[in-house]
């Protein structure tokens, strides 16, 4: 069993104060819990209003599929085009 662990820090367009960015964020986690197989949460950055941190965490089989849909997610948000991804960490915690 492989549990994957991805924070993404993302550059949003559109907020212009802290409710806007709720909304956005909400439409962001939203889609990609609905598309993929994922748990997802903001996790940082909830005072700014253009920057929010995301995380997600999949558990499979194997790194390879856990790496496959985040790579997924992160082209499913860039496709929405309401944020940029600046920065992006990946963390895979192996059992047996």
């Amino acid at each position: 069993m492989v549990v994957g662990i991805m924070r993404l820090d993302l550059h949003l367009h559109a907020p212009q104060n802290l409710k806007e960015k709720r909304s956005v964020v909400k439409r962001i986690i939203g889609r990609c819990r609905e598309r993929f197989p994922v748990s997802a949460a903001e996790v940082g950055s909830q005072d700014l209003w253009q920057r929010a941190e995301v995380g997600f965490c999949m558990v499979a089989t194997s790194e390879a599929d856990i790496q496959t849909v985040f790579s997924h997610i992160e082209d499913e948000i860039e496709r929405l085009a309401l944020a940029d991804v600046l920065d992006q960490d990946t963390e895979f915690l192996h059992y047996s």
